[in-house]
This record gives structure tokens, C-alpha cells and sequence, in this order.
């Protein structure tokens, strides 16, 4: 398979990919080590919580997107990196059970003015449930390759 390169994207472009199922052991230990909150770690706490039950890490659920995105959507392509995210937002919570996968819709492209190899994507990433709920958006800018400068 050819590299897709930054002359590829086009704004409104959708890119979907990957299947995980979470875990409720996974979660604790993500949680366990990096965001020990009760209703992360404890199922007995996170059921008298407002969640009702054990939910997963904002962070474990961004990492998950994140891993789905790099395995599916632009392990074919010649990306340069990130420098960051304009912004995450929860919303709703990710559980034992559910079946997650990521949706990545190209917002903006444009050819990088101060090196000529690269251009910018901007793009709005989203972790689904079961294809459809939408549990959570990161709006991300990358650097790709160009093939042509």
C-alpha cells in the first residue's frame, strides 16, 4: 500500500476505523496508575457515584482513540507529528463492555508557509460506541509529508 500524503486529505473527508472492546481490568489499571479517582478504580465507589458504575479515564479514552487512529486510519501515511490539540471533550462515559472505534473527519487543510515539504491537517477525531454515540472529540493538527513541493 502507497503512503497517503498531505496532497490525500481533503476537507470533509471521513476516515473510520477500528474495533476494541474495553475492559473493566484494563480500565482500573490505567486508572490505577495514572488517574486514581474512585470511580476509576473502585467499582463499588463508581456504583454509588453519579456514573452508577466503573467508567474509564478521560485520558485511558483519548489514549484508546488515539491507539484506534494510528492502527487504522494513518498507519498509511506520512505523517510528521502533532504539535497538539485545540481541544477534548467528554462526552459521555466509556465503559466496561463497550465496543469503541474512531471516526476522523478532515476539517482544514493547508500548506505549511515556513517549510515547503509539509502541509497541516486539522482534524475533529471521535471515539464511538457501537459506530453510532459519540463519547468523546479531540480536534488535533498534524504535519504530513508532501508529495510534491
Amino acid at each position: 500500500m502507497s503512503l497517503r500524503y498531505f496532497e490525500d486529505f481533503q476537507p470533509g473527508q471521513v476516515f473510520s476505523g477500528g474495533h476494541h472492546v474495553v475492559d473493566a481490568h484494563r480500565i482500573i489499571a490505567f486508572a490505577s496508575e495514572f488517574d486514581p479517582l474512585p470511580i476509576h478504580i473502585d467499582p463499588q465507589a463508581a456504583a454509588r457515584s453519579m456514573f452508577g458504575g466503573l467508567i474509564a479515564s478521560g485520558w485511558h479514552s483519548v489514549s484508546l482513540l488515539h491507539r484506534l487512529i494510528v492502527e487504522n486510519i494513518v498507519h498509511d501515511a506520512a505523517l510528521l507529528g502533532s504539535p497538539g490539540v485545540d481541544r477534548v471533550e467528554w462526552i459521555l462515559p466509556v465503559r466496561p463492555g463497550d465496543a469503541v472505534s474512531a471516526r476522523v473527519t478532515i476539517l482544514e487543510v493547508r500548506r505549511s508557509q515556513s517549510r515547503a515539504n509539509r502541509g497541516i491537517v486539522k482534524a475533529k477525531n471521535e471515539l464511538l460506541r457501537d459506530g453510532a454515540a459519540v463519547l468523546l472529540t479531540l480536534h488535533s493538527t498534524a504535519f504530513y509529508a508532501c508529495k510534491e513541493t
